[in-house]
């Protein structure tokens, strides 16, 4: 239970400094903003594993530059 709370609050800090290192508005609230530390933390952590079978979580600033990757794909693919 607790590493569940542990990633959303994860998620939150990740989410928002990545919202605040975007250049331009990025307009979500704040369950986005935790899915989207959270799955910053995915998308870094599945690319520096690199394809090894032990996944574990990305450090703070791989998580931050996943999480600004998905904003960037998100625009690109009109979502928010």
């Amino acid at each position: 239970m607790l590493n569940i709370i542990g990633a959303i609050i994860s998620g939150l800090i990740i989410g928002i400094l990545a919202r605040f290192f975007y250049p331009g508005a990025v307009d979500m609230g704040w369950i986005a903003t935790i899915l989207l530390g959270v799955g910053g933390s995915l998308v870094a952590g599945l690319l520096t594993s690199r394809g090894q079978r032990d996944f574990h979580r990305a450090g703070c600033l791989a998580s931050i530059i996943g999480a600004i990757v998905l904003i960037f794909l998100g625009r690109i693919l009109g979502i928010g």
